[in-house]
């Protein structure tokens, strides 16, 4: 029995197993649907991360993306209601054993094909993380710029930027062929190496613009660049929605666009504006300056033409060891200075005179460079000249015309003066932001200047206009003007800066020539009457810097003139009638030795400007012909013997002040007075209308300088006679005072409206500073040759600052002065604004500044320039614990000048660091032994210039910061 018991519970027990492996087989394992569950949870959310790094990183390179993708997809569309299921029965009491086997079989086949697409996910993405690493820079053919200090240090600047979160554009501008495309080249084969590493991007996207772009092509650019297809069925607005879809998937990536000539709009291309997407940062490269501004860089990036040791190395390297040979260096160093340290002109031209040997050829090739005319040296006007053009070609009308030359009198007649002028300076800025004018003078000055290359170009543009074509023969050294060369298309002809003797003694027919530039030929003496009569057209005749005496009387026929200019024709004395010049609106006689101003004058009434300053020999001025120049807007009269006063019974028919408020149009006066002739209150309605006047005040003709002050004006160019026309500000208003009594009642309204104060050896400081009180247009104020001490009137300094928008202070030879503290306290000085700092000749001054003055740093202070001071121990003074100043004085001081100071020994105190400096001069500071530089100094400094000796015996913290300032240093200094 119990055998037969054991035989029915071992048949019952392998029955039971076999029908629950049946049940499972076909619904799933109960007992394994817990952890089945948790599993599919997990792995699901992990196959959803990989969807989106092989989304991220997905391009059509690698096959089967998208079907995988689709996969992932549909799987969760599946998954998503049985996990809602799920969750569902879980709120019941047990969920009942018929669903729990079914979601079992559910859950299980579901977490089987979660594994598979993940396994296949993994090899797409790696797939795609290999292929994305190997394309994320794409190197660049392009030639290194190790060997360029400026081009290395612009780079590291570029680098610098982009890791700075706050800058997202960046601009690099500059004239063609001078190395931007070169630069940013270099910039992305650096990230080329620095991507095997740790990648600044992951992705960087160069793309090359031409002028006449159009944006489906930029678009398809990057497109390809991003492995995506283009169709050429789509719009421009759905592969820009594509292209920022993409692009925003990237963590962090780089867009080079180079060569940019207009604005581009980011959001019909595609790209995700920086300033709404961290990720995105954009370096463009341009021409033009309003191409920075229209795309809002955050940084722009100026390129400048390379140093003369920079271009010579780079010569040499592209001419070869022809350059070096002897005879032939001289010239080709001669050939790289005509390059003007362009880049490209460089490398044209050294690559044309390669292997060439003979002497002849490179002397040949230097003259052609210098005539702006080299149509026989290779590759210039092709890869030169031509590249060059497109930037005037891209300039609108107007700025053509300023660019070459035209036009700049043809001007509406009702336009007023400052109206034009204000128009005059924007095509100047406009020309500037094109790169075709630059800054003179290293930046230094208000002027501009034409890059010697770029000149070429203009000359050959100009000269190539059949429809208005010009003959520029200057600077080349002519005595003798070739009469072949003037023919009856001309519209334009200039034969400046060379050394003529004699014009043609005969009439050559010019019928369309309305520019005629003739000055800065110092050996001319004669103008021969006929040789005007075949200009009759002309509207520019310019003959300044000659030797001539007298004009031919043929001058009256020329009927279109607009502009005499006979400035520093020393040797002029009379001028013909020029009443028949009915059109002229510009004559300047200045330094001149006219003794009186010519017949019929006064029949100039569209005369708008009047040029007589420092003119010796004029006298006299007769009365009632300057109040007849009813369209006279600007008269310059500084420095004349002519001296201006009241109207008095003992100077009937001369010109007095009465005249000169009848002229309505009057903008800008610059006037000598007498010593007795103070601008009383009667003067001010007219004169308040002046937007530019430079009044000198003295008791003797204000060219009659002291020694000390001319040596002043001389040494350290302190702007004692400027105007708006030499400094390029408009609005400036100087009150020149020189060897008066100051001590009386004074009439403070035309002090009080100045921007420029010149006091020269006057008494009575003190009282005027106390009696006209604050100088609120105040720019510059100039105090020369004085015993004065400054002292607050009754003890107190001044409450307010009375100089508060004060930018350039000029002292010299203030023979009392110990300290300019001593000005700080009398007048209350905050020297919020200052700028420049000149001090001369003050031979007991013993500081500049002491620091109790001031509870904030000189932030705006840029320049001091400090000259034979002989008791000078030291600039800045700081009282024991008195100061709450711990931080540098002048924190962006960019210049230092220092001449015989035998006794100047500190600079700051010794933890000072000056970082902005650029330029050292010293000279004759034998005391000076050390410098506030460390070695972050020469990343801002670019030159230090003085004695050797002194250059030796300075001390240096440590011998890294000497030898890293040493290459700097550029021997004695000479300004």
């Amino acid at each position: 029995m119990e055998c037969v018991i054991a035989c029915l519970s071992s048949a019952v027990s392998s029955f039971s197993e076999h029908l629950c492996g049946l049940i499972c087989s076909k619904v799933g394992n109960p007992f394994t649907f817990k952890s089945n569950y948790i599993h599919l949870q997990q792995e699901l959310q992990r196959l959803n991360d990989l969807k989106s790094t092989v989304d991220r990183d997905h391009d059509e390179s690698v096959p089967g993306v998208n079907d995988w993708s689709r996969n992932v997809e549909e799987t969760g569309c599946k998954v998503r209601p049985m996990q809602a299921k799920i969750e569902a029965n879980k709120e019941r009491c047990c969920g009942g054993f018929k669903n729990l086997f079914l979601q079992s079989r559910e859950v299980a086949k579901a977490l089987k094909e979660v594994r598979r697409l993940e396994v296949r996910g993994n090899c797409l993405a790696n797939l795609l993380a290999a292929n994305r690493q190997a394309r994320a820079v794409e190197l660049m053919p392009v030639e290194s710029i190790d060997h360029q200090p400026a081009a290395s240090k612009n780079l590291a600047t570029i680098m610098n930027l982009l890791n700075d979160d706050a800058v997202r554009t960046i601009g690099v501008w500059g004239k063609g062929g001078i190395g931007k495309t070169t630069l940013v080249k270099n910039l992305n084969n650096m990230l080329k190496d620095a991507s095997s590493t740790t990648p600044p991007f992951s992705f960087v996207i160069w793309i090359t613009l031409s002028r006449d772009w159009d944006l489906k092509s930029i678009q398809t650019q990057i497109a390809r660049r991003l492995n995506m297809k283009v169709n050429t069925e789509d719009s421009t607005e759905s592969l820009a929605a594509r292209l920022c879809e993409r692009l925003k998937r990237e963590e962090k990536f780089l867009l080079l666009l180079d060569d940019v000539w207009k604005e581009i709009d980011l959001d019909a291309l595609g790209i995700p504006r920086p300033e709404d997407h961290a990720a995105c940062k954009i370096i463009l490269t341009t021409r033009f300056l309003d191409v920075c501004r229209g795309m809002k860089t955050d940084k722009e990036i100026a390129i400048h033409v390379l140093n003369d040791d920079e271009a010579w190395k780079l010569f040499c390297k592209n001419a070869g060891e022809a350059a070096i040979l002897e005879g032939v260096e001289t010239v080709a160093r001669a050939i790289t200075k005509e390059c003007g340290g362009l880049p490209l002109a460089i490398n044209v031209m050294g690559t044309s005179m390669r292997k060439k040997t003979s002497k002849h050829l490179w002397e040949y090739a230097l003259k052609e460079l210098q005539r702006s005319v080299p149509h026989n040296i290779y590759g210039v006007e092709d890869r030169v000249y031509k590249p060059l053009k497109w930037s005037y070609d891209s300039l609108q009308g107007e700025l053509v015309q300023c660019w070459l030359g035209e036009g700049l009198l043809d001007v509406d007649e009702q336009q007023s003066y400052e109206d034009i002028y204000k128009s005059g300076v924007a095509l100047v800025e406009n020309l500037q932001d094109c790169c075709l004018l630059e800054n003179g003078d290293g930046g230094r000055s208000r002027t501009v200047k034409i890059h010697d290359v770029v000149r070429d170009v203009a000359i050959w543009i100009a000269s190539s206009d059949d429809k208005c074509k010009s003959l520029v023969q200057s600077g080349i050294g002519l005595s003798k003007i070739p009469e072949s060369k003037l023919t009856e298309s001309l519209k334009r002809i200039s034969f400046m800066d060379n050394e003529l003797t004699a014009l043609p003694d005969r009439q050559i027919a010019c019928p369309g020539a309305s520019t005629l530039l003739v000055q800065n030929n110092r050996p001319l003496e004669i103008v021969p009457v006929e040789f005007l009569l075949g200009f009759q057209a002309l509207r520019v005749l310019n003959l300044s810097e000659t030797r001539i005496q007298r004009l031919p009387l043929s001058l009256i026929h020329l009927g279109e003139l607009r502009a005499l200019l006979l400035s520093k024709c020393v040797r002029l004395n009379e001028l013909p009638p020029v009443g028949r010049l009915s059109k002229l609106q510009v004559l300047d006689c200045s330094y001149t030795n006219i003794k009186e101003l010519p017949a019929g004058l006064e029949q100039l009434s569209n005369l708008r400007e009047l040029n007589l300053s420092c003119t010796d020999g004029l006298k006299t001025f007769r009365a009632g012909l300057v109040s007849r120049l009813s369209s006279l807007e600007i008269l310059d009269m500084r420095d004349s013997s002519y001296r201006w006063c009241p109207k008095t019974e003992t100077n009937e028919g001369k010109a007095t002040l009465e005249e000169l408020g009848c002229l309505e149009r009057l903008i800008g006066l610059m006037v000598d007075l007498t010593g007795s002739t103070y601008p009383f209150s009667e003067y001010a309605p007219w004169m308040k209308r002046l937007k530019s006047f430079r009044i000198s005040v003295s008791g003797v003709p204000c060219y009659v300088w002291t020694d000390q002050l001319f040596f002043m004006k001389e040494v350290s160019g302190v702007p004692f006679m400027n105007s708006f026309k030499n400094d390029g500000n408009f609005e400036e208003r100087e009150v020149l005072l020189s060897r008066l009594d100051l001590s009386g009642k004074l009439s403070g309204w035309l002090l009080t409206y100045a921007t420029i104060l010149v006091l020269e050896s006057c008494k009575g400081l003190n009282n005027l500073f106390d009696s006209v009180g604050v100088f609120v247009y105040l720019k510059s104020l100039s105090i020369s040759s004085s015993n004065v001490r400054f002292r607050p009137q009754g003890g107190c300094c001044a409450p307010n600052d009375l100089l508060p928008n004060l930018e350039e202070l000029y002292l010299s030879s203030l023979y009392c002065l110990e300290s300019i503290s001593e000005l700080v306290g009398t007048l209350g000085l905050k020297f919020s604004r200052l700028k420049v700092m000149k001090v001369l000749v003050c031979e007991k001054l013993k500081y500049l500044l002491s620091c109790d003055d001031f509870t904030q740093p000189l932030e705006k202070l840029e320049i001091i320039d400090l000259q034979m001071c002989e008791d000078l121990n030291d600039m800045f003074i700081h009282s024991s614990g008195q100061t709450s100043m711990s931080y540098p004085v002048a924190p962006n001081l960019r210049e230092i000048h220092f001449k015989r100071l035998p006794k100047l020994k500190t600079l700051s105190r010794q933890e000072e660091t000056w970082q902005h400096l650029e330029h050292i001069y010293v000279e004759e500071c034998k005391s000076l032994k050390k410098l506030p530089l460390n070695e972050q100094s020469a990343n801002t400094l670019k030159e230090i210039r003085g004695d050797m000796e002194w250059w030796k015996q300075l001390e240096w913290d440590d011998d890294f910061t000497s030898s890293t300032l040493q290459p700097l240093f550029k021997g004695p200094s000479y300004y």
